[in-house]
C-alpha cells in the first residue's frame, strides 16, 4: 500500500496534482495562471475587445455579437446602479430559460457588483420562496411566464426591485412584439398576474441605452455567485461561488481545450467555432462552460430554448456547422430516435460532452456511430464550479470513465475512516483545487462536514482512479444499497437493465427487507409495452449475481427527475 500511495504523491495520505503531470494528452497544460485576471469582470471586459466583431450567442433567429453583448450588458448595469438601491455584494436573482437575456443579465449583475442566484424557472412556488429567502435576494429578473408564481411568493421574500423579461424582447420590431403578444394570446403560456412594481427589462435596457457603468472593484476572493444545489440530498443550499473559483474553472476548460491532435492541430479549434448549448445556462454546468468559459474562447454559443422539443431543436441544428454539443444521455437518446437526424451535418463535430447524470454505454456507442464523434464524459459538482474531471479528445476517452481532473486539480479517495485508498480501490471522492467553493451561504455546519481544513471538498460519491490517473464514478455513498453486508451500486443495476431492447430508463433504490435488511427495489419505464414483470426478473437472474438480483419490481410511464436529468432516487425512497 505504501508504494501505491507514494505513486500518488511522496507524502503519506497526501495525494497531489503531480501524479497526472504526465497523464494529460498533449498541449493541456498541468496547471492554470490564476493571476493573468483579477475579477470575471476583467474576463468579460478584455474578452469583448478581443472578440468583438465575433458573434457570441445566438437564439430565435437573432445574434449577439462580444461587442453587442458588452453594450447591453453595460446598459443594464448602468440601470441598475442609477435606478435601484442596489449596492456591490447584493444578491439578484435571475429566472429565466436559454434566451439572450439571460447572459446580459448577468454579465450586468456581475459588472454592477452584484452576485447572481441562478435560479430555475420552472421551479414550484415553494421552491421559489425558499431560494429566495435563503439567498436574502434583494432583486429579481423573471420571464412573464411565470410571473404568477413571483406574485405568490414576493410578500415572503425581501425582493424590493423587479424586471420582467418576454420573449420576443431581443427581437427587431414587430417581430418580437407578434411574439410576445403569441406567447400571452395565442398559446396562453402567460397566466395573468399583478406586479406593478415591475419594470421591462427591454425598457430599462432601452433607458441606459449607450450608458457605461461606473467601474467596481470585485476581487478573486468576492463572491459571485450562489448557486444552489440540486436538492437531490435535502434542503437545498447555496454554493458560495467566487469570482476566483469561476475564473479559475473556465481557464481550465479552457486549458483542456488546448489538447492537440495526431497531426498537431488544436482540437477546439479557433474562435468563433458553433457550440450548441441546450443544457439550461441557470444550472452550473453550462453557466460555467457556454456563459463563462467560451468568453475567453471566444466561441459562438447557440442557445436551444426549450430543447424538450426534439422536432424544434432538430430544425435548429439544420442550420449550423457545429463544433461541439454539450448535452446528457436522455438527450442524446432523443435526438437519434428522432428520423432527421441523420440529415444533420455532422462534418465539423469535433466534441461530444456529456455530464449531469450517468452515460449509458449503449448511448454513447450509438452516438459515435452515427456523428463520428466520441462522447467525452466528465464530473462536477455545483461546489465545484463544477468541473474537476473532463474527458480528452481525439479518441482518447474511455467509456464509463469521466476522465481526468482538471488541470491544477488534486483527487483522493478516502474510506469511510478518512484513510486514503491506493489505485484501482474504491472510496470517496475528495477534491482540491481553486474552482472550490468557499462554502455553503449562511450553513457553516453543512460546510464544514464537506469542507476540511486543507480545503478538500469530499463529494459524497464512490469513485476508483486507475493507474493512468482516470476516474470512473461508481456511485452516490446516499444512493448505496447493503444487502446482507454486500454493498449493490444503483448505477450499476441501472446501467445494465438500460441495456435491455425493451427498457428506456430504469432506476433503482434500497427498500427495508427483513431478511437482508435492505433489499433492491427496479422501478423501469418500458420503451416497448409488452415489457413484464417476469421477462425483467428472468434478465436480471441472468445479469447479475444472487445479492444484486432485485426483490420488487414497478413498470411506470415515467420517472421524477431533475432540471439537467438526473434521476431523483430520493423521491422514489420517499414514496
Amino acid at each position: 500500500m505504501a508504494d501505491t500511495r507514494k505513486a500518488y504523491g511522496e507524502k503519506e495520505n497526501k495525494m497531489d496534482a503531480s501524479f497526472w503531470a504526465d497523464k494529460r494528452p498533449q498541449g493541456i497544460p498541468n496547471d492554470i495562471d490564476l493571476s493573468q485576471y483579477s475579477s470575471i469582470i476583467d474576463v468579460f471586459n478584455q474578452a469583448c475587445v478581443k472578440h468583438a466583431q465575433r458573434p457570441a450567442f445566438s437564439n430565435m433567429g437573432v445574434t449577439l455579437t462580444y461587442a453587442d453583448l458588452d453594450r447591453y450588458s453595460a446598459a443594464f448595469a448602468a440601470y441598475l446602479q442609477q435606478h435601484t438601491a442596489l449596492q456591490p455584494g447584493d444578491r439578484i436573482a435571475i429566472q429565466m430559460p436559454n434566451v439572450l437575456q439571460f447572459p446580459i443579465a448577468v454579465f450586468g449583475a456581475i459588472r454592477a457588483g452584484l452576485v447572481v442566484v441562478n435560479t430555475n424557472p420552472l421551479y414550484t412556488a415553494r421552491e421559489m420562496r425558499h431560494q429566495f429567502k435563503d439567498s436574502g435576494a434583494r432583486a429579481l429578473i423573471f420571464m412573464n411566464m411565470f410571473g404568477h408564481l413571483v406574485e405568490e411568493v414576493l410578500p415572503d421574500t425581501e425582493i424590493e426591485f423587479l424586471f420582467e423579461a418576454r420573449l420576443g424582447d431581443m427581437l427587431p420590431g414587430l417581430k418580437g412584439t407578434l411574439i410576445n403578444a403569441a406567447v400571452k394570446h395565442v398559446k396562453k403560456m402567460v397566466p395573468s398576474y399583478s406586479l406593478p412594481k415591475a419594470v421591462s427589462f427591454k425598457a430599462a435596457l432601452k433607458r441606459c441605452k449607450g450608458q457605461r457603468p461606473t467601474a467596481v472593484t470585485r476581487t478573486l476572493e468576492d463572491v459571485a455567485v450562489l448557486q444552489y444545489t440540486g436538492g437531490t440530498t435535502g434542503v437545498a443550499k447555496g454554493a458560495m461561488l467566487t469570482h476566483g473559483n469561476l475564473v479559475a474553472n473556465m481557464l481550465q476548460v479552457y486549458a483542456n481545450m488546448q489538447q492537440i491532435d495526431s497531426e498537431g492541430k488544436k482540437i477546439s479549434g479557433e474562435p468563433g467555432e458553433v457550440i450548441i448549448a441546450p443544457l439550461p445556462l441557470y444550472h452550473i454546468f453550462a453557466f460555467t462552460v457556454n456563459c463563462m468559459c467560451m468568453m475567453i474562447a471566444g466561441h459562438h454559443n447557440v442557445l436551444i430554448s426549450n430543447p424538450r422539443d426534439i422536432p424544434g431543436f432538430i430544425e435548429e441544428l439544420k442550420k449550423w456547422q457545429f463544433s461541439s454539443v454539450v448535452g446528457l444521455n436522455t438527450l442524446f437518446v432523443a435526438l437519434m430516435d428522432h428520423p432527421d437526424f441523420d440529415k444533420l451535418d455532422f462534418s465539423r463535430l469535433k466534441s461530444t460532452g456529456s455530464g449531469g447524470t450517468a452515460l449509458v454505454k449503449a448511448t454513447a456507442e450509438r452516438w459515435e456511430k452515427r456523428t463520428g464523434c466520441r462522447i467525452g464524459e466528465g464530473y462536477g459538482l455545483t461546489e465545484c464550479s463544477p468541473v474537476v474531471t473532463s474527458s480528452p479528445g481525439d479518441g482518447l476517452a474511455r467509456i464509463g470513465s469521466v476522465g481526468l481532473p482538471a488541470p491544477g486539480t488534486a483527487l483522493k479517495v478516502i474510506d469511510e475512516n478518512g484513510v486514503e485508498q491506493g489505485i484501482g480501490e474504491r472510496g470517496e471522492l475528495c477534491v482540491k483545487g481553486p474552482q472550490v467553493m468557499k462554502g455553503y451561504w449562511n450553513r457553516p455546519e453543512a460546510t464544514d462536514e464537506v469542507l476540511d481544513a486543507e480545503g478538500w471538498f469530499r463529494t459524497g460519491d464512490v469513485a476508483i482512479i486507475d493507474e493512468d490517473g482516470f476516474v470512473s464514478i461508481v456511485d452516490r455513498i446516499k444512493d448505496l444499497i447493503i444487502v446482507s453486508g454486500f454493498n449493490v451500486y444503483p448505477n450499476e443495476i441501472e446501467d445494465v437493465v438500460a441495456a435491455h431492447p425493451k427498457v428506456a430508463n430504469a432506476a433503482a433504490i434500497g427498500v427495508p427487507d427483513e431478511k437482508s435488511g435492505e433489499a433492491v427495489k427496479l422501478f423501469v419505464v418500458p420503451s416497448d409495452k409488452s415489457l413484464t414483470v417476469d421477462e425483467l426478473k428472468e434478465y436480471c437472474r441472468a445479469n447479475f449475481t444472487g445479492y444484486k438480483v432485485p426483490k420488487q419490481y414497478e413498470i411506470r410511464e415515467s420517472l421524477p427527475m431533475s432540471a439537467v436529468g438526473k434521476i431523483l432516487r430520493r423521491e422514489l425512497r420517499d414514496e
